[in-house]
């Protein structure tokens, strides 16, 4: 008889993400998402770029990195869309409604083949919460996951402001605001 252990559905799921990450076409990282809905995976997505386009891994080499941008900043220069964007954007290709599903982030590191906090952007969030996904479960760097409410990042930005966001990449953000010069009325924009 096998005496295996059997895995939780979460940890399961987490599996099927990590499966799918593995086709990420980003230089750096292997980040994979699946969308479960009534207990049936009803989409995935990986880092990759936008289909007809080439991407890093076919460029061979990053643009970011070669513009000496750091992680995390200036994701308009990337060539690819994040594994929890084109779960979403697949799955609307395909008619799936995604309201009240769950979502499942696995991520690594390619340099040292370690797995990451794999919590979702600031622009993912919105997203997730638009799309009406309830639950995402992530990833953690130690072998476990962290399961996240999607409703609370709403009420989180309701209480606070949407710019607070205490658990973007799993830390506090650090945004002060300072004034516009040469205007004749202060406004406080964020410094990032």
């Amino acid at each position: 008889m096998n005496k295996a252990k059997r895995p939780s559905k979460d940890q399961y799921y987490l599996n099927i993400a990590e499966e799918v990450s593995k086709r990420s076409t980003c230089l750096k990282v292997q980040i994979g998402a699946v969308i479960i809905r009534d207990d049936q995976v009803v989409s995935t997505g990986y880092v990759g770029a936008p289909r007809g386009t080439k991407s890093s891994l076919e460029h061979g080499f990053c643009l970011r990195q070669k513009l000496g941008i750091p992680s995390g900043h200036r994701y308009e220069l990337c060539r690819s869309v994040h594994a929890e964007q084109n779960a979403i954007i697949n799955a609307a290709r395909a008619g799936v409604t995604l309201l009240g599903g769950d979502m499942f982030i696995f991520g690594m590191r390619l340099d040292t083949d370690e797995k990451l906090d794999a919590f979702p952007c600031f622009i993912c969030k919105k997203m997730i919460l638009n799309c009406g996904i309830k639950r995402v479960v992530c990833s953690l760097k130690k072998g476990s996951y962290e399961i996240f409410q999607a409703d609370d990042w709403a009420k989180e930005w309701q209480k606070n402001d949407i710019i607070d966001d205490k658990n973007q990449y799993g830390k506090a953000t650090a945004i002060k605001p300072r004034s516009i010069k040469g205007t004749k009325r202060k406004r406080e924009v964020p410094v990032v």
